[in-house]
């Protein structure tokens, strides 16, 4: 200070306490510009004197103050001078002043993310190998038949997995997927198709069905009885029942002369219930002659084009890049062929192989990384080679069982392509290698799938790429969506037990199949089930209506009042990020969010309770943050509106547009209702009732109405209100009934009552001869039935009854006279 008097340390001489001292000393410099000049005073050094440590953190002000003065300690020569009965330093006026000494923070530990890696099965910190970018390549779908829920888990799953490592960690995610269009499975399904359809074609007779059927059942039946699988077993003996089911209606038609109507219908009926085992049999004896490429391209082409609409009615995300095995044969060769260079691949017959054991027997290389206990197992590696693959003669080409196919020679029936062995046709494992290799490189960040894509799909793909690239590292992470279950079955395409896509959203909304999805761990197993569903649908309701409340309060008239209170919004932030950095957690990150919600409606309530408006900067806040986690990271909202859910289709603003006239007419039927309640005219307030409860809803329009504050308006889908409104009548059709079966009772019991009052107390035993024999003059038994003198402990029991009916019957008498 450069006045030396201008510090007036006096008062801090009769507050004997530090702590007190402290307290007044920072009042005090709080009004003062403490640190002006270029040198302290000696009303500083005085004060400085006085404190026996530096102020607590609180005191800004005195803290700030005796920081500055003790920096400058060092700098200056001290003088001594006297101050009551204390000797204090006096620092000289002509110091220089100097910056005070600065202390780094100690700091907290940063949450960073973490991944289950498939490849060590365990939680490891997710390092990109280039910086912030991340190269991402996810095996898409064998498109032969329809989507499934099966695939809606995987790509569900991985679309919420790519959106928070891209908009919520911020990292540059170069996404690849690829189309499975040349395969065994399309191979044969595009063959038997045609075939089946040139059956129908030439329009055969009844008999002639009858007949085929018959015939193509002799090896179905073969193939039923060989089956061990019990699960395939079982949906093959479905597919016989129902074929069976049709044969007999039929044959009694040919066997009754039936017309030739009955016949055809009985016909086409048998045609649709055994075309899958008719196929088969097609397949088998007019297969091979089926030899035109295009017929195993448009298959392919059509069930593609229906996976795209799926995932973009289920709002999944395009990949950057997405690759066809069919517009990728030559990289295939030439991926084969740098395999066989480097020693790990052989011809035979045409074909190409990969040497498991040479590749294993390598000591930078390894086998089977994500599942080693599956090596040997030949269900699993025949299953990866294909239908058309695991006859004897192709088994009899590979050197060890082990060995998978990297290039198939194409038998008669099956589509082909130029190579170096021959005509052929690329293996199943290879095709992800070789487009991944050729756009992502040596080396990827992460790569996804199915679980059950595991082994030998996903342990073939890594020796074979390793074994091109000669490197260890092909994939640093392994990603696994878990399995589905339907009701806690198995799913499967094969076994003909699945729920399509579209099938899934004609009951439930892209966003309630999402959020059921986001409920659970995308590792684990999800069952896809009623109550799976429900608690999704509940978990929506409650934030829709959060959304709704706090737009209701956004649309009052403008009120800053009251403080602030962001604790528990930075707080439920920070949880929500550790959720998300372990794993991406996102069932505990939506626990989270709903536990925000529920807080935010008990402040609403209480103050709705206090007739107070709520802080609608805290508020538009909360629904600010749900709604970008929502939307951007989740991907579970669609739309622009800034808060909430959208309202209308066709990327409509539904909600600015009617908002303004609902608010108009919703005015002007409050103001009606008040003075219908002032002049007590009914028939107005039923009215305005009416067009709350029936009219509003079909339009998709709630009105709630507060005691004392504004009829809230709110905007909900019309399926929504309506199914609340049945809700809401049946609550109080049951509240009827269960008040009407009160009443019953009541009025019953009370009958009873009275004809139990209006029975005199000599005549109530004397009706039970079965018990007892011998009365008194009362009425009272005095023997039981065989003529025994009834024990004391039984006649004072019944004593007691006998008073208590006397009590009643005299409450009777008194009633009647008086005429009640």
């Amino acid at each position: 200070m450069t006045d030396p008097w201008s510090f007036d340390y006096g008062f801090l001489l009769r507050i004997s306490e530090d702590a007190l001292r402290v307290e007044a000393l920072n009042e005090y410099l709080s009004s003062r510009s403490y640190l002006a000049g270029y040198g302290p005073s000696q009303a500083d050094a005085e004060a400085f004197a006085l404190l026996c440590r530096p102020p607590p953190e609180r005191h800004v002000h005195a803290l700030r103050w005796y920081k500055h003065i003790a920096a400058l300690n060092d700098s200056f020569y001290i003088k001594q001078s006297h101050f009551g009965e204390k000797s204090v330093s006096c620092f000289s006026a002509k110091a220089k002043r100097v910056q005070p000494p600065w202390s780094p923070p100690e700091g907290t530990d940063v949450s960073k993310l973490h991944l289950y890696n498939s490849l060590t099965r365990t939680k490891e910190v997710f390092v990109p190998q280039k910086g912030n970018k991340v190269l991402w390549y996810c095996c898409g779908p064998t498109v032969y038949d329809a989507s499934h829920m099966g695939h809606a888990r995987s790509y569900i799953s991985f679309d919420i997995l790519r959106r928070i490592l891209k908009d919520y960690f911020k990292y540059d995610v170069f996404y690849c997927m690829n189309i499975t269009d040349i395969d065994d499975k399309i191979i044969k399904r595009a063959r038997q198709n045609y075939l089946l359809e040139q059956y129908g074609e030439k329009k055969p007779s009844p008999s002639q069905i009858l007949q085929d059927v018959l015939t193509a059942r002799t090896p179905f039946k073969a193939k039923l009885a060989e089956t061990t699988d019990p699960d395939k077993k079982q949906m093959l003996e479905r597919l016989d029942a129902a074929v069976d089911a049709a044969l007999g209606p039929l044959q009694m038609a040919e066997q009754s002369n039936a017309a030739g109507d009955t016949l055809q219908n009985q016909a086409q009926v048998l045609l649709e219930e055994a075309k899958d085992l008719l196929s088969d049999w097609l397949d088998s004896q007019f297969g091979s002659q089926v030899t035109e490429n295009s017929i195993f391209s448009l298959l392919p082409k059509y069930w593609e084009g229906e996976y795209h609409k799926d995932m973009e009615a289920l709002n999944v995300l395009p990949p950057e890049v997405l690759t066809r095995v069919s517009e990728y044969v030559p990289e295939i060769v030439a991926f084969v062929k740098g395999i066989v260079d480097n020693g790990y691949g052989y011809e035979s017959n045409g074909s190409v192989y990969f040497d498991t054991a040479n590749f294993d027997s390598c000591p930078a290389h390894s086998y089977a990384k994500l599942v080693p206990e599956a090596v040997g197992d030949q269900k699993a590696l025949q299953e990866g080679e294909g239908d058309l693959s695991i006859s004897a003669d192709r088994l009899s080409e590979k050197r060890s069982q082990n060995d998978f196919a990297l290039w198939k020679a194409s038998k008669p029936g099956e589509p082909s392509w130029d190579s170096p062995w021959g005509k052929g046709r690329p293996g199943w494992h290879i095709e992800c290698s070789a487009m991944a290799g050729s756009i992502l490189g040596e080396s990827m960040d992460i790569h996804g799938g199915g679980f059950d894509l595991r082994f030998p799909h996903h342990d073939n793909e890594l020796a074979q790429s390793e074994a091109y690239f000669e490197n260890d590292h092909w994939v640093r992470y392994f990603l696994h969506a878990g399995h589905l279950t339907i009701a806690g079955c198995k799913m499967s395409k094969s076994l003909k037990n699945f729920i399509t896509i579209k099938d899934a959203l004609a009951k439930h909304t892209a966003r309630q199949l999402r959020l059921a999805f986001l409920m659970h761990s995308w590792k684990d197993t999800l069952d896809y089930s009623n109550n799976t569903m429900e608690s999704a649908i509940q978990y929506e309701r409650f934030i829709n209506e959060f959304f709704l409340n706090v737009k209701d309060i956004l649309r009052s008239p403008t009120d800053i009042t009251g403080q602030l209170h962001c604790l528990s919004l930075k707080n439920k932030k920070t949880s929500v990020h550790e959720a998300l950095c372990d794993n991406i957690d996102t069932r505990s990150a939506l626990e989270e969010m709903r536990a925000l919600v529920g807080q935010s409606n008990t402040y609403m309530a209480a103050r709705r309770s206090a007739k107070l408006p709520p802080n609608r900067m805290l508020l538009q806040s909360i629904a600010l943050y749900l709604t970008d986690m929502l939307k951007v990271t989740f991907g579970a909202i669609e739309g622009s509106e800034p808060i909430g859910f959208r309202v209308g289709g066709n990327g409509q603003n539904l909600e600015s547009t009617v908002m303004p006239y609902l608010s108009v007419l919703s005015d002007f039927r409050e103001d009606v209702r008040k003075i219908a309640r002032e002049k007590k005219v009914t028939e107005l307030l039923r009215l305005c009732d009416e067009l709350r409860d029936d009219t509003l809803p079909e339009l998709g329009v709630r009105l709630e109405d507060r005691d004392g504050l504004p009829t809230s308006v709110k905007l909900v889908d019309k399926e929504t209100l309506l199914k609340e409104r049945e809700e809401k009548k049946k609550m109080e059709d049951e509240k009827k009934k269960k008040k009407e079966e009160a009443a019953r009772k009541k009025q019953e019991q009370e009958m009873a009552k009275l004809a139990k009052m209006k029975v005199k107390p000599s005549e109530m035993f004397q009706s039970e001869t079965d018990k007892y024999s011998n009365f008194d003059e009362t009425g009272f038994p005095m023997h039981d039935a065989e003529g025994k003198e009834l024990s004391k402990g039984l006649a004072k029991k019944l004593r007691k009854l006998y008073e208590a009916q006397e009590k009643l019957y005299n409450e009777y008498l008194q009633s009647t006279q008086n005429g009640s």
